[in-house]
């Protein structure tokens, strides 16, 4: 069926699919939409013009301007995370089968220290930055300020509901922005939510909250932004970055992909397992950082099996079905696509499924083979494949044939092997004997490259994300001759002067990087002769 331009397809809530049939190739994605638990029907037009409009307004009254505001409003998300802590726990819960450990840890003290951290820096982010200035512009006044870019949409995903939808917002408030925030309908008891609590914490006229499924999501790409922040994957990325070219719209694409892990041998493999297994397996394996697999050499494959089962165990017990502190797969269709993607491989631990409830249990796959099922696409699920290699030479060449990854994680003592990976890969990030962990760190920056994403947010990132860079220069209106060489008529004389003042050289070393600056000196010393000369000429004429 060829759908017409004027409808949408609309998804059940309970359902991740999210397509925008409208502006896209009909008979490619007629071809490939989901028809497993997916109720399809046709819906007339949305249109959010009004809403968009409303927070246009209240950016334009400039309230969202000063550092008193901002600060409220990340109190405001502070008083919201702890004074709900229970009511998220149990959103997150029902949504997840998430912990309330791994929640506070994974989704609420990281944003509560985000805004902390946005509140105590505030003052100093906001603060014109000054620049360096060559001779020619020795007598102005250069510098930066962060201007607002006015109205965010925020398309949060549903994997941490919470963590995903506050975490950008943080960066848009502090940055002084209003903005549109669309939750997963995915999560659904999250979503509702953000839905119900954002309007009692934070100022409403300046945040909004839409929930829905695809046709409120696409009718929302159809208005103007000044900027979109999405997070989830890279199909649905290029839908939202189409929709913001029509505006020539900034965006920001936190994404994902298949993030290696390259463990090398003379490793302690019993730290490594643990380390691995808890990156690995929290949130079901349902975290765009995860390990997606694992490359090692073939000799250590075996042990390194045995160390991952134990640290199962020792996590969530020999049967994780039963463990408060193991997941769920969000959905049924998200099921039936892990179940898929373990065919033909040999499952060495673990592999149990209950299809009533979500479940999948930690499953490693052995001896896996880069042309299997499972090494196609991103897992985001508790399936850890392993691809037996010769060395790190021959994981890094493999790392080099795929899409860029959201992170990369080596296990070595070896800093020539590490060094080795930082220099000959490109990933969103690296991280050394540890998985995951880069992500709470506020003072690095946390984001893809390629195929995982499109800018980046965390800490001042996030300020930054939400902000532009307004470049300002401020001139005296005296002693305009000075800019004599620049007005016409050219000359000789001028063009040398021009291209002495103006043309820049490498640095030189020892007593010759004093040069310019004497240089200088004497050009200013004769600039004031002359003005002196000519102020002690009117004074005579003056007195005569």
């Amino acid at each position: 069926m060829r759908l017409r331009e004027s409808y949408y397809y609309t998804i059940s809530s309970s359902s991740s699919c999210i397509f925008n049939i409208e502006s896209l190739d009909y008979d490619y994605y007629e071809s490939r939409l989901p028809t497993d638990n997916c109720d399809f029907k046709l819906k007339d037009k949305m249109d959010f013009s009004k809403t968009v409009k409303d927070l246009r307004q209240s950016f334009a009254s400039g309230k969202t301007r000063s550092n008193e505001w901002r600060t409220a409003q990340l109190k405001g998300v502070i008083k919201l995370i702890q004074e709900n802590e229970e009511v998220i726990s149990e959103a997150l819960y029902k949504d997840l089968h998430k912990n309330k450990a791994e929640a506070a840890i994974m989704e609420l003290i990281l944003c509560v220290n985000d805004a902390v951290n946005a509140i105590n820096s505030l003052d100093s982010w906001t603060k014109p930055e000054k620049v360096s200035k060559g001779a020619l512009y020795l007598m102005d006044n250069a510098y930066i300020i962060k201007e607002p870019l006015g109205v965010a949409l925020i398309i949060g995903a549903w994997n941490y509901p919470i963590q995903l939808i506050l975490l950008p917002l943080i960066g848009a408030i502090a940055a002084g922005n209003c903005a549109l925030i669309k939750p997963s309908e995915v999560s659904e008891a999250s979503a509702r939510f953000i839905e119900e609590y954002i309007p009692k914490y934070l100022d409403k006229d300046c945040f909004k909250v839409i929930n829905g499924g695809v046709a409120e999501t696409t009718a929302i790409l159809e208005q103007r932004f000044d900027t979109i922040f999405y997070t989830g994957n890279s199909q649905v990325a290029k839908i939202v970055m189409a929709a913001a070219a029509k505006n020539l719209t900034p965006v920001i694409l936190e994404l994902g992909g298949k993030s290696p892990v390259y463990i090398d041998t003379k490793t302690d493999l019993a730290v490594v397992a643990r380390r691995l297994c808890w990156g690995k397996f929290c949130n079901a394996g349902q975290t765009c950082i995860a390990p997606d697999y694992v490359m090692c050499p073939k000799e250590i494959q075996d042990e390194l099996i045995e160390k991952i089962k134990a640290s199962v165990e020792e996590f969530y017990t020999a049967d994780p079905k039963t463990s408060d502190s193991y997941g769920r797969i969000v959905n049924n269709r998200h099921f039936t696509r892990i179940q898929r993607l373990k065919q033909g491989s040999t499952v060495a631990v673990g592999g149990e499924e209950d299809e009533k409830e979500n479940y999948i249990s930690p499953t490693v796959l052995r001896d896996v083979k880069l042309t299997d099922t499972v090494m196609q696409d991103e897992i985001f699920g508790p399936l850890l494949p392993i691809v037996p290699v010769k060395d790190h030479t021959e994981a890094i060449d493999i790392i080099n044939t795929r899409e860029k990854p959201l992170a990369l994680y080596v296990f070595t003592k070896n800093s020539k092997i590490s060094q080795e990976f930082c220099d000959r890969t490109s990933s969103g990030a690296i991280v050394v004997n540890d998985t995951v962990v880069h992500g709470g760190l506020p003072t690095l920056p946390f984001g893809g490259v390629g195929n995982s994403g499109l800018g980046s947010y965390h800490g001042k990132f996030s300020f930054n994300a939400f902000s532009h860079d307004k470049p300002v220069l401020e001139k005296s209106l005296a002693m305009d001759s000075v800019n004599n060489i620049r007005y016409p008529p050219y000359t000789d004389k001028k063009l040398g002067w021009v291209k002495w003042i103006m043309t820049k050289k490498p640095k030189k070393q020892g007593m010759l990087a004093f040069f310019p600056f004497v240089a200088i000196g004497v050009i200013f010393s004769f600039m004031f002769k002359v003005i002196g000369v000519g102020a002690e000429s009117i004074n005579t004429k003056k007195q005569l």
